[in-house]
């Protein structure tokens, strides 16, 4: 529990991102923000008074992620670790490494590999034979929407060149017709749920821990899952979400997202309106249910974002939609009615104008309510549409991090969608400039789950912080960055009294041993989290 008073002092308090205000000293009591400044200072001798010199540091509004998979990025440490690795040859031999040391595992699982280390991102079944002989084998790509599956799991899965390609989903075929090894989209997840083995429940709630410790870490308190799969056979993540809390694993606020399933999202109306009122009874402070995930499409790296028009290297392709617009709307409108928050994932530019439209559909049709729908990644946005986030109240999340010109923008993004279209590529700061509402998060375990070079890559769009930067009017100043950390993620919670440090405010604060608004960008990285405190209460 939370000290009555806690003073900080020695250092710089930053109370608003957004508005770059400070003070040198601040006070939390029953966890709430109440003085600043002298006044803080003045309660220093009052009984029971805990003090905190920040030495020379800075406590900032506590982060938040905006877009996560918590429990995805926590199983993955129990595979075999093959995300550092920048060759093939490197990640088969992490496999075999991981093979050696558990000589009884029945499958092999892991993530998540860099898919630019084959032409196209298309990875060879025999590749894997070479390491993982008869055991099963699947692992996801850093996009998580492709897998690279060995023929020991493509038999598991009874996948031979007869297979039909499920809806939504690629199989990869070599010239011959015989899958190659790489399924994309629904192939590959319906792998992961159908076929491979399923985590237990200790394996999922350690990973929970694990994940919200390690945000913790990072100076987060709330933390957006953006997908978690529920239907009328249950929802077993829920589950571990609720175990973790009566049990007092979780060390973030966590909001769950429920992804709308585009077949029978009718009959999961019902199911997720009582999982809502489930959490809002079993919750207590650090669950909530508010959300439903939309996936409009995948990613352009596998050619599966939709696109306006064709890709350039695929005349003939304009992407895999997953919704068609009549049913999206239908469904929006629907979630909305339930007050619901939607949160949309949008890679290309067809997906991005049309969740867009919807979203404005809803505002024009529904009763007039607060409302804080989110499309997430925005990666491809035309111009024309960049108005239309402000004028209808919508937040545009980025993954900030993805904001550079790397190897998989140079060899595969680029590529697929033209020069033409390279420059219309996560638009922060047009987004920030027209006044719409942005928010940063990490898609981790997509990417980095630490804010730090994210937020660096946002504020120089230089690949790995090197070299010239990328796309430069899209830059946005240090302190847009740590604000749509703070008060940005508050109005994506739904929540008025957090993001900022004023009086009055909930006690979330992270401190901090440089002050990110002054020091080079370039050095944000190099900057080390000293504690973190949620509703007063320190959890790091």
């Amino acid at each position: 529990m939370s000290s009555p008073t806690t003073v900080f002092h020695g250092g710089t308090v930053i109370i608003s991102a957004e508005n770059e205000t400070t003070t040198s000293a601040i006070a939390f009591s029953n966890g709430t923000v109440v003085a600043h400044g002298d006044d803080a200072v003045a309660l220093i001798d009052q009984p029971g008074t805990e003090t905190i010199d920040l030495a020379g540091g800075t406590l900032v509004p506590a982060l938040g992620d905006g877009h996560a998979h918590p429990l995805l990025g926590g199983l993955e440490e129990l595979g075999p670790e093959i995300r550092n690795h920048d060759s093939v040859d490197g990640i088969l031999a992490s496999v075999a490494e991981w093979k050696a040391a558990h000589p009884e595992a029945e499958w092999i699982v892991g993530g998540s590999y860099d898919a630019t280390l084959e032409p196209g991102g298309l990875f060879d079944a025999k590749r894997l034979d070479e390491v993982t002989g008869d055991t099963p084998t699947i692992l996801r790509s850093f996009d998580y929407h492709t897998a690279w599956v060995n023929s020991a799991a493509l038999r598991a899965g009874g996948i031979t060149s007869e297979s039909a390609d499920p809806h939504l989903g690629r199989i990869v075929r070599r010239e011959d017709g015989t899958p190659l090894g790489t399924l994309q989209e629904a192939a590959a997840n319906n792998f992961l749920a159908d076929v491979a083995p399923a985590f237990t429940t200790e394996q999922k709630l350690g990973a929970i821990e694990s994940a919200t410790r390690g945000y913790a870490e990072q100076g987060m308190t709330w933390i957006q899952d953006a997908w978690v799969e529920a239907s009328a056979a249950g929802c077993p993540d829920l589950e571990i979400y609720l175990a973790a809390v009566r049990a007092g694993r979780l060390h973030t606020r966590v909001n769950i997202a429920f992804r709308a399933e585009p077949s029978n999202w009718r009959e999961q109306l019902d199911i997720v309106i009582a999982l809502r009122e489930r959490v809002q009874n079993e919750g207590a402070d650090r669950l909530s249910a508010n959300t439903i995930k939309f996936f409009m499409d995948g990613v352009i790296e596998s050619h599966t974002a939709a696109l306006t028009e064709p890709y350039a290297d695929r005349p003939e392709d304009r992407g895999l939609p997953n919704w068609t617009y009549a049913e999206l709307e239908a469904a929006t409108l629907a979630f909305d009615a339930a007050e619901f928050q939607l949160h949309i994932h949008a890679i290309g530019d067809e997906s991005n104008r049309l969740a867009l439209t919807a979203l404005e559909n809803v505002n024009a049709t529904n009763p007039e309510r607060e409302r804080a729908h989110v499309i997430a990644h925005v990666s491809l946005l035309n111009p024309a549409d960049t108005p239309r986030f402000a004028a209808a109240g919508v937040v545009a999340n980025f993954e900030p991090y993805w904001a550079q010109c790397d190897a998989i923008m140079r060899d595969l993004t680029i590529p697929h969608i033209g020069h033409d279209r390279a420059g219309w590529q996560y638009s922060i700061g047009s987004l920030q400039r027209s006044g719409a509402t942005v928010t940063f998060g990490s898609d981790w375990p997509v990417t980095t789950v630490d804010w730090r070079p994210a937020f660096a890559t946002a504020v120089t769009r230089k690949a790995d912080l090197q070299g010239d930067s990328w796309l430069p009017e899209e830059r946005v100043s240090a302190a847009e960055a740590l604000a749509a950390y703070t008060s940005g993620i508050a109005r994506q919670a739904l929540t008025a009294d957090r993001g900022t440090l004023a009086i009055g405010q909930t006690a979330d604060a992270a401190w901090l041993s440089a002050d990110p608004l002054s020091v080079e960008p370039e050095t944000i990285p190099e900057i080390s989290v000293q504690g973190t405190w949620l509703a007063g209460d320190r959890t790091f």
